[in-house]
């Protein structure tokens, strides 16, 4: 792989003047990448009215910023982003470029990877750095891009030897945030903006967003039930428990596949990736894929009627029983301790 270049690239996205925070949890890992290769990272800033955005980047690790600001910009479009940014990689090189797995971010990065011939692997949940031999022949320093696969079955760890930029789109939550406490000045590169005409092949007419009602990656308190519950009717100790302690209601990918709750309040490597204060697991085997997405939980308090249960080599305190007993006494307890 010919690329003597160590620059880590960090794409911000951004919407009404606040980044993405994909995008910060990228340069906290990102940082991480650079430091290990001895190299810089860099974040790719395109908008308009952005240059905060760029001076806020450094709070997560940047040494410097590639910035495009022009009115064009304000609002992401496919054709002059992507073109933007495959004029910034086919001339600079970078070892590595991340993308947030978003809808812009999927939408962004193929179109980047195919123009400049990079390796891409999509929806990571890890990215380390590491020699590896393939195929007879040993590579220094490649990316490791992690990720489920089949339906998050397994983890797959991908490689691209061959292509000199690594690329990468990585899911939302499952970096975590690091905020600098000294951040150095950050040093901006301006960077014209030069029309084409087949920026306006695609215009917008008109926009609808609408935020979603569930935060569980800012819930101090989350209270996740699983497949285990045995139905839907069950599932509502989960609800009412929630209500309780004035938590948020989460399920394991199975307790999703049986109805229970919606895919939006999913846990685990095909779901959220969340860090709170306390969770509750609940009827929950603890399969490694639901335990990715919620093992870095401060307190975790588990119950299972199956002592055997995985759930509990990670849990902080377990009980034994099934739902139906433990939690009206959870509830109980609780509404005297809260009057």
């Amino acid at each position: 792989m010919e690329n003597k270049t160590r620059e880590v690239w960090v794409f911000i996205e951004q919407r009404n003047g606040k980044p993405a925070d994909v995008s910060l949890e990228l340069l906290s890992k990102g940082r991480k990448l650079a430091d290990t290769l001895n190299g810089v990272l860099k974040s790719v800033v395109l908008g308009h009215n952005v240059k905060n955005i760029a001076e806020e980047t450094s709070k997560y690790g940047a040494d410097s910023v590639l910035l495009i600001d022009h009115p064009e910009l304000e609002k992401y479009r496919p054709l002059p982003y992507s073109r933007m940014m495959n004029k910034l990689v086919n001339e600079h090189k970078p070892r590595i470029v991340l993308f947030g797995a978003t809808v812009i971010g999927r939408g962004l990065a193929p179109r980047v990877a195919s123009n400049t011939v990079s390796g891409l692997t999509a929806d990571c949940t890890d990215l380390q750095i590491s020699d590896v031999t393939y195929l007879k022949k040993e590579y220094q320093e490649l990316l490791l891009q992690i990720r489920p696969a089949f339906g998050g079955n397994i983890i797959a760890t991908i490689i691209t030897p061959d292509n000199p930029v690594q690329m990468a789109t990585v899911r939302e939550g499952v970096m975590e945030l690091h905020e600098l406490d000294a951040p150095n000045p950050v040093k901006i590169e301006e960077i014209p903006y030069i029309p084409d005409t087949t920026d306006d092949l695609v215009k917008i007419i008109e926009q609808y967003r609408e935020e979603s009602k569930v935060n569980l990656k800012g819930s101090p308190i989350i209270v996740a039930g699983g497949y285990g519950l045995g139905s839907k009717d069950n599932f509502k100790l989960i609800h009412d428990l929630a209500e309780t302690i004035g938590g948020e209601v989460a399920g394991s990918r199975a307790a999703v596949d049986a109805g229970f709750v919606s895919p939006d309040r999913q846990i685990g490597q095909t779901g959220v990736t969340v860090r709170p204060k306390l969770i509750f697991s609940i009827g929950i085997s603890g399969a490694i894929q639901h335990r990715a997405g919620m093992q870095d939980s401060n307190k975790i308090i588990a119950i299972n009627p199956d002592p055997e249960a995985p759930i509990f080599e990670i849990a902080h305190y377990g009980i034994v029983g099934n739902a139906e007993d433990v939690i009206p006494n959870f509830i109980e307890l609780f509404k005297h301790k809260l009057k």
